[in-house]
């Protein structure tokens, strides 16, 4: 997967060629049907914030959150797939109507097809986005792996693409964004949305 890595604005990883035609990366976020995200890391910055008290606390993007609810509005599948157990997660996941919800999962990789074959779907349908090293592995194997800008090196030279923006901050909107354009659907996704409202830019 290491010479197919394309970062988002279209330049490869230095030292490894070829730099793949975007098209080749385009094709694989044709395919997908369901988009699996990491929490920490992807969903958040990756800092857990603990309380006086000991609760511990982290930060969710709302821009990232539109990009689901995007996502769904497509008509494709989500999940989170996640080493740890979380209310946080858990009330996320919920507020956000996320499918499915893989929390305490050590191997990613097997847990995902696991959930492949009880939905009908194989892993090249499935899109994935994670930060670390124990992400690795499964953005390797699935249709179309992916990256933060501040993922671990291992992380991004795993993944087909890696985003401009690092995780908690833009990345998994970004992610969201390119699938749903990839697949020609991001205009009547705005629709179901907006209706037919025209919206002008200021210059």
């Amino acid at each position: 997967m290491t010479c197919n890595t394309l970062y988002s604005d279209g330049t490869g990883i230095s030292g490894h060629s070829p730099t793949p035609r975007r098209e080749s990366i385009e094709s694989l976020a044709k395919h997908i049907r369901l988009l699996v995200l990491d929490v920490d890391g992807v969903m958040t910055d990756g800092i857990i914030y603990y309380s006086p008290s000991g609760d511990a606390m982290k930060g969710f993007s709302a821009r990232d959150g539109m990009g689901i609810s995007l996502i769904r509005a497509a008509g494709i599948q989500t999940a989170l797939v996640t080493g740890r157990r979380s209310p946080m997660v858990e009330q996320r996941a919920k507020d956000l109507h996320i499918d499915y919800v893989l929390q305490d999962c050590s191997r990613k990789l097997l847990a995902m097809q696991q959930l492949c074959s009880e939905i009908g779907l194989s892993l090249d349908e499935v899109a994935y986005m994670g930060d670390d090293l124990n992400d690795v592995e499964l953005i390797a194997n699935a249709g179309f792996g992916a990256a933060p800008l501040d993922a671990c090196e291992e992380a991004r030279r795993s993944a087909a693409f890696v985003s401009a923006y690092p995780g908690g901050h833009g990345a998994l909107r970004e992610f969201a964004e390119y699938i749903l354009k990839s697949q020609h659907v991001w205009d009547k996704v705005l629709r179901q949305y907006f209706g037919d409202a025209t919206f002008t830019l200021r210059q």
